[in-house]
């Protein structure tokens, strides 16, 4: 005779039993309903926590103003040699000139160059509401470097306005324009950073937009206008 297969009851792991979950519900209810008795009880330990809290809260608070105040100090004094910004990274350099516009006030400075920027290196808002859009030439060898020529303008020309917004293009380098990029520029209304007027700007703490010619008149109306 032939033997039936025995079949073996599988063994269900990780199954909880719903005895022992409910007990563990039951219990944690009932903690729960006595803190809230004791609490009822002791309303002062309520509002100390409250008080303790708002304490922190308050502490929390001062020492982010703090630092925001100390942030901004340090931006207003913030000062660059153009012998230094010479020895930068090019990425480094566009950092630097994003820093500058935000020691003149532009809060809302950033660097967005790189691979696909459509031309700009340094967007900022000035506290007049004029959007600023800035490409960086950085040159290794500072005024002996290569000019920057004109097709370098022609692309802030194409983007600056239709793409990024701008209000103010400017095209910023530690070395020197090409005549023909000089000429070009003026007929564009771009403005042109040449080494000797990034000297200036840079170690001093003149806003750019004091140092540049014809700019936009401010969009709105503030207690710096």
């Amino acid at each position: 005779m032939s033997r039936r297969p025995v079949r073996r009851r599988r063994r269900t792991r990780g199954r909880i039993d719903p005895l022992l979950l409910g007990g563990v519900a039951l219990v944690a209810v009932s903690l729960f309903l006595a803190l809230v008795s004791w609490l009822a009880a002791h309303p002062w330990v309520v509002l100390l926590g409250l008080l303790v809290s708002a304490a922190v809260g308050a502490l929390w608070l001062h020492r982010r103003q703090e630092a925001a105040r100390g942030e901004r100090v340090r931006a207003q004094s913030l000062r660059y040699a153009v012998d230094h910004l010479d020895g930068l990274h090019h990425t480094q350099f566009e950092y630097a000139v994003r820093d500058l516009m935000r020691r003149d006030g532009c809060v809302d400075a950033q660097q967005v160059g790189g691979r696909g920027d459509n031309g700009a290196d340094v967007k900022a808002t000035d506290p007049f509401g004029r959007r600023w859009v800035i490409q960086c030439k950085h040159r290794k060898a500072g005024w002996a470097g290569s000019a920057v020529g004109t097709p370098d303008l022609q692309v802030l020309n194409g983007t600056g306005r239709q793409i990024h917004g701008g209000d103010v293009l400017v095209m910023l380098t530690n070395g020197r324009f090409s005549r023909p990029a000089l000429d070009f520029a003026t007929s564009q209304r771009l403005h042109l950073v040449d080494r000797h007027l990034l000297a200036q700007w840079a170690a001093g703490s003149v806003p750019l937009w004091e140092l540049l010619r014809a700019v936009p008149p401010p969009r709105r109306p503030t207690a710096l206008s």
